[in-house]
């Protein structure tokens, strides 16, 4: 096996391997946790400044505690798959090392002085956090102007996605072996797709949201995000599970989602809705989803015709319900700080203040009624195939506009395919499918049942197992 991983990092800078790839090599002693977190920050030193994904660099706690893991490993204590291995998470996710801004300007010297949940085990699990990754304001649709906003490592044009901008950035561009976003309306999805990366959004209340600045509460979900199914796996076995600190966190067993990436996926019902996915997107989109389907026909995968009921007021239900809750979380500063705040931002929030009771109670009725809809819909089926957006992304930031502002474009249809998940709260698997004319990444989403996790990573490893989309590095000499 050792000679296996030297052949496979062989001529491979340690930056360019995947969370499985480093940690294998740390735990066979091919390299030491200090030796990769030091290339790490020197990555993120060189290419910081044009990229952008790092709000703050935490390289004093990082070598820390990569010594730290170093000592363990030679004294032969495992921690497992993430021990020595440099990660980042996103900057709503507090940290007692390092302020916590939420892209918010007001927040640039947020001292919470404790750990969220996710940040807490990540460490337990030996990671070493290297920084706190940059992200729309809020968690909402556009960065403040006063916040850097991430360069997309293929393109410098192309959209880096929303909100978890920085994640998909740092992670496409190897400078964190994997990271941590959130995911309210698709910002775990739309980053990965963009940046030709791996993301799950797990179940509503699978990852616990204690300590993590909210955007929508009920509408939230946190998640890792990385190069591969089996890198996302290893992640998400340690941030799984109930937190007596978030009490709306299932209190469900998590099962080893690494143990169960080899199984087989012969019988593996995908559903798919022709006329949703495939006639009502534009033609790259249609032909790599094509290519996937014929994909999952080879790995013995049973296609399974259905219908998915769509509905054209999502994206207006999904705004008013986030809307009403984002007044919630930011009670403290608004409209007390109003002038600190971005457009779009300001614009959500404006828009809450603005529905009736009976409009309120309106989106909360629909929800219920479209979620059982979903359920109904999908109970033939394990998992549907989804594309992340109808057509390539965007080439612009910021291109979802604050409702109604006829200067920047609205959500419109950017939540057709992303939003079902975060209404139902089901887990949705991201994974890169291809690449557009212009060489941006095009990627697709597989959406699961309730707990379904560890089938859909099965799924999306098989698919990484006889593909090598995944395998692709943005050129990064463009950046100096």
């Amino acid at each position: 096996m050792k000679d296996m991983i030297d052949t496979a990092i062989q001529g491979r800078e340690i930056c360019d391997l995947s969370l499985t790839e480093v940690s294998s090599a740390i735990g066979r002693g091919i390299f030491g946790p200090v030796e990769v977190t030091e290339a790490m920050l020197a990555r993120i030193e060189a290419l910081n400044p044009v990229l952008k994904p790092y709000i703050t660099v935490t390289a004093e706690h990082a070598l820390a505690r990569a010594s730290a893991a170093e000592a363990e490993i030679r004294s032969g204590l495992c921690r497992g798959p993430l021990h020595g291995v440099p990660v980042a998470v996103k900057d709503l996710c507090e940290t007692a090392f390092a302020p916590t801004t939420a892209g918010m300007a007001l927040y640039g010297a947020n001292e919470t002085g404790r750990d969220s949940t996710v940040v807490a085990r990540l460490e337990q699990a030996g990671a070493v956090i290297v920084g706190k990754l940059s992200m729309t304001e809020g968690a909402y649709s556009g960065h403040h102007p006063d916040m850097p906003t991430p360069v997309n490592p293929w393109g410098k044009g192309f959209w880096a996605g929303s909100s978890s901008s920085g994640s998909g950035v740092a992670t496409a561009a190897g400078m964190a072996f994997g990271t941590l976003g959130s995911d309210t309306g698709g910002s775990i999805r739309f980053p990965s797709n963009a940046n030709g990366i791996t993301g799950l959004k797990g179940t509503w209340g699978r990852v616990s949201r204690h300590g993590v600045f909210a955007l929508a509460d009920s509408l939230d979900h946190v998640g890792p995000m990385a190069r591969t199914a089996a890198d996302c796996a290893a992640m998400m076995s340690v941030l799984a599970g109930a937190d007596p600190s978030d009490p709306t966190t299932l209190d469900a067993p998590v099962p080893d989602y690494v143990a169960g990436l080899g199984a087989p996926i012969r019988g593996l019902r995908i559903g798919v809705d022709a006329g949703f996915i495939l006639d009502g997107t534009a033609p790259e989109m249609a032909e790599m989803l094509r290519g996937v389907i014929a994909t999952y026909e080879a790995l013995g995968a049973v296609i399974v015709p259905m219908v998915f009921p769509y509905d054209p007021a999502t994206t207006a239900q999904w705004t008013a319900l986030c809307g009403i809750e984002v007044l919630l979380a930011h009670k403290p500063t608004w409209p007390a700080r109003k002038e600190a705040y971005g457009p779009h931002l300001a614009g959500l929030l404006e828009l809450g203040e603005g529905l009736s009771g009976s409009e309120v109670g309106e989106a909360l009725q629909w929800r219920l009624v479209y979620n059982g809809a979903v359920a109904t819909a999908m109970e033939p089926v394990d998992m549907m195939l989804l594309p992340v957006t109808g057509a390539p992304m965007p080439e612009l930031d910021n291109t979802l506009g604050a409702p109604g502002n006829p200067e920047n474009a609205d959500l419109g249809d950017l939540l057709k395919f992303t939003a079902p998940a975060d209404l139902t709260g089901y887990p949705s698997l991201t994974l890169p499918g291809g690449f557009d004319g212009r060489g941006a990444p095009l990627g697709f989403q597989l959406m699961g049942k309730p707990l379904s996790e560890a089938l859909l990573l099965r799924a999306g490893h098989a698919f990484q197992c006889v593909t090598d989309v995944h395998t692709r590095r943005p050129d990064l000499s463009v950046f100096g």
